[in-house]
């Protein structure tokens, strides 16, 4: 597998809509990690381009993100909210599509990378067939036990499990708004019940943004670890300029729906506050909001744009992407070590 011809232990979450590019991914790759691509809101042939620049970059292993297709959304479920966001922003057109799903699976049959991992959903026995026929690895974004066994049994190869804590989208295949009611699940509690009740490589994913971060993970029973707020400020990613900033102040988190249809955490802000019941309808209010978050980001409005990030993102420091990796390792290390020393041989 993959994970295990990896120098270290430390996977790049792939970061949909600015903050992935080429260059981050090779970065993460060529110092011992897996880089990832992001395909989300790209077109087939723009992912085309995006996996040809980083092989430019690389001739090491990294993996693509794709996002699996939602169902098309009630226009009476959403066209309200847009209306009522209409009288104060300026919006797009609520509409639905399937993320080009079909062409990016067609292009990576075709043309394929190490990984391919999925968000929202996970692929049929069939895709991942054939997609495993092509040399490549799927990797399933799971934040239950009902959802790794349903991975786990359409043949994925591994689990990433993204806690709570996880900054941006909740990958859960279906978002339910009955499920607001209850806790998501935290990495800890996750990893846990996942190693319990399937047998499969995970990786884990939300609220790791430091070397001890890394070694609890691999304590916890993870065969890697996925980061993805930890890199917003490397020079290689795209983050915006109002996101790099934002992200360093210790201002809360919390979960919404309101830029985006879909439940995703990010620093709490004034939109967010406003528009605590906004609808289940990803991607109709994604695209209904783009030209709002758009003006936010160029107006240098934090309190209009999704500021997405996880729950340790004041921790997330301003180093080249490799210089990143490398620290993240030699930490881990440093804190097993303490580990086994200090505790372990009391008992």
């Amino acid at each position: 597998m993959v994970l295990d011809e990896l120098r270290t232990p430390i996977v790049l979450a792939p970061m949909a809509g600015g903050p992935s590019t080429p260059e981050l991914a090779a970065a993460v790759t060529d110092a011992g990690g897996l880089g990832f691509v992001a395909a989300g809101y790209l077109s087939a042939s723009d992912l085309a381009a995006r996996i040809a620049a980083t092989r430019a970059l690389t001739t090491g292993a990294f993996g693509v993100n794709l996002f699996y297709p939602s169902e098309p959304s009630p226009t009476d479920r959403f066209d309200t909210y847009v209306r009522e966001l209409a009288a104060d922003f300026p919006v797009g057109d609520a509409r639905y599509d399937s993320d080009d799903w079909d062409a990016k699976v067609e292009l990576l049959v075709a043309d394929p990378v190490a990984v391919v991992s999925t968000t929202f959903g996970c692929p049929s026995s069939a895709e991942i067939a054939r997609l495993h026929a092509a040399g490549t690895e799927v990797w399933v974004t799971v934040t239950s036990v009902t959802e790794a066994r349903h991975a786990v049994a359409a043949g994925a190869d591994a689990l990433i499990a993204q806690g709570a804590e996880a900054g941006g989208h909740r990958g859960v295949f279906v978002d339910d708004p009955a499920d607001d009611a209850a806790d998501p699940l935290g990495l800890l509690a996750l990893l846990q019940l996942l190693r319990a009740a399937v047998d499969a490589p995970i990786v884990a994913a939300g609220g790791i943004a430091t070397g001890a971060g890394v070694a609890a993970a691999l304590s916890a029973g993870a065969a890697a670890a996925q980061l993805g707020t930890a890199f917003l400020r490397c020079p290689e990613a795209g983050t915006a300029p109002l996101i790099r900033q934002a992200i360093t102040a210790d201002t809360p988190t919390m979960l919404t729906r309101a830029f985006t249809g879909r439940r995703a955490r990010g620093l709490r802000n004034r939109f967010m506050l406003e528009h605590p019941d906004a609808p289940v309808a990803y991607p109709e209010i994604h695209y209904a909001t783009g030209p709002l978050r758009a003006a936010a980001r160029t107006e240098g409005n934090a309190d209009a744009v999704n500021l997405w990030a996880g729950q340790a993102h004041a921790l997330a420091p301003e180093l080249p992407a490799g210089e990143l990796v490398r620290t993240l390792t030699a930490d881990a290390k440093k804190a097993l070590e303490r580990a086994l020393s200090s505790r372990i041989q009391t008992y």
